[in-house]
């Protein structure tokens, strides 16, 4: 089983609406590593970590995100290492 990285900035209505709580959820159930964090412009940043196919799931989850969320768009970013934190939380 092939293990990848992915970040993702999602931008929209997406601050105080639960994403960010919905995306540790959805990635628990798919077994995914990572995180989840505000940035200071509004945007959500999330880091996965796992199974591709489950990474793949999880990004087509983030462009429709819970159901008070407005996504605009889902950019995926380069992980770079120092994006991974010691300790690697659950999202």
């Amino acid at each position: 089983m092939d293990q990848v990285s992915r970040r993702f900035r999602i931008t929209g209505r997406v601050q105080g609406v639960y994403f960010r709580h919905s995306a540790r959820v959805e990635a628990e159930r798919l077994a995914l590593k990572g995180y989840a964090r505000n940035l200071p412009d509004g945007s959500v940043e999330v880091l996965a970590h796992g199974a591709a196919a489950a990474v793949a799931e999880l990004h087509r989850w983030l462009h429709r995100g819970p159901r008070s969320a407005r996504v605009e768009a889902v950019h995926e970013l380069e992980p770079g290492a120092e994006s991974i934190p010691p300790g690697f939380q659950v999202l």
